[in-house]
């Protein structure tokens, strides 16, 4: 009776480990063909700066901001902005760069930046984001000008 415990409780746990082995390197495929950290840095700039601009002191609501309307779409633009990046990284270098400019901008719209926390989230996130390349990705040839080949060839002559 033993031995047969024994024995299903071995093949239980290995095909838990290959399931999670299987979901592991699937998830690890699926994370490294996009600009990952990046993006988890910008959603993560975006949830910081919403809760810093949400701020209750005592009786006193603080908005910052045309009556808080800054502090509220600059995160909300963050975070779909590292969603995108994550998604869609054909079109890394455009949410970057937009995701660097927001975050800049937050240090006047939202409470300093989130109190600078969240704006050195977004920035770091949005360089990563523009940096990133596919691994194996082939450098592009520098094509010739045609007008340099047939003067090069022609002095060949």
């Amino acid at each position: 009776m033993k031995n047969l415990i024994a024995k299903v409780t071995a093949g239980i746990s290995a095909t838990r480990a290959r399931v999670s082995g299987r979901k592991t390197a699937a998830f690890g495929r699926w994370y490294r063909r996009r600009p990952f950290v990046g993006g988890v840095l910008t959603m993560l700039a975006g949830v910081e700066m919403f809760f810093s601009g949400q701020l209750d002191v005592g009786k006193i609501h603080v908005q910052v901001g045309v009556t808080g309307l800054q502090a509220t779409i600059i995160p909300i633009l963050l975070l779909v902005l590292g969603i995108m990046a994550i998604a869609m990284p054909v079109h890394r270098v455009v949410y970057g760069v937009i995701s660097l400019v927001v975050s800049v901008y937050s240090l006047i719209g939202v409470n300093l930046g989130g109190f600078i926390v969240g704006m050195l989230l977004g920035a770091v996130g949005g360089i990563l984001t523009v940096a990133w390349m596919p691994k194996g990705a082939p450098a592009k040839p520098v094509e010739a000008d045609p007008v340099r080949t047939l003067v090069a060839s022609d002095e060949r002559r």
